[in-house]
């Protein structure tokens, strides 16, 4: 898929919002890419995936054993990559602040792991995510996202491939430019 296809599928999807936003990162945006909407459709989110998958080298998707995603935010488009990969793929949540495994799901002694995001920003989240794989015991080999919203700024120790990579600013608190400050906040993600 091209950018424009890629864009286009948010836009049709009405995913692609302009306000005032808190990011779960902690940062101000005038954008939000909103994964949840885009990912709605089955088709949609399959189309995503599968081209997802095709921008991860062959021999490096063929090492994978089991895709583990971040919930919420991760959660649909990680099951759509075990779907692509033709692996499984499960999901790591954060009840107490910490993410861990629950419902029954476990992490084999040294598996190959994909951890997929929808969105990585910072990447703090996918960096937090690889810890419990790890803790677990398992080995993560690539990360990926539908979207890379540092444009490539974000770094990980292993191999890292998004479907789109996009450079809308982000601010901190202190640098919030005046105009946006006069827009009303709105935190859509999935954390309060």
């Amino acid at each position: 898929m091209t950018e424009e296809e890629i864009l286009s599928e948010f836009r049709t999807a009405n995913a692609l919002l302009e306000g005032h936003f808190l990011l779960s990162s902690g940062r101000h945006s005038a954008h939000y890419l909103q994964c949840a909407r885009v990912l709605m459709n089955p088709d949609r989110a399959a189309r995503l995936a599968n081209a997802l998958a095709k921008k991860i080298p062959r021999e490096l998707r063929n090492e994978i054993d089991l895709v583990v995603s971040p919930a919420m935010g991760g959660l649909i488009i990680g099951h759509e990559m075990g779907r692509a990969l033709e692996t499984d793929a499960i999901f790591l949540e954060r009840p107490t602040g910490i993410f861990e495994l629950r419902r029954g799901f476990d992490i084999v002694q040294g598996q190959k792991i994909l951890l997929m995001e929808d969105v990585v920003t910072t990447g703090l989240s996918s960096k937090q995510a690889m810890a419990a794989v790890k803790a677990a015991g398992g080995h993560v080999v690539c990360a990926g996202s539908l979207v890379d919203r540092s444009a490539g700024t974000t770094k990980f120790d292993v191999p890292f491939h998004a479907l789109i990579s996009l450079n809308f600013p982000t601010y901190a608190d202190d640098e919030v430019p005046a105009e946006l400050a006069k827009v009303e906040i709105i935190k859509p993600g999935s954390r309060k």
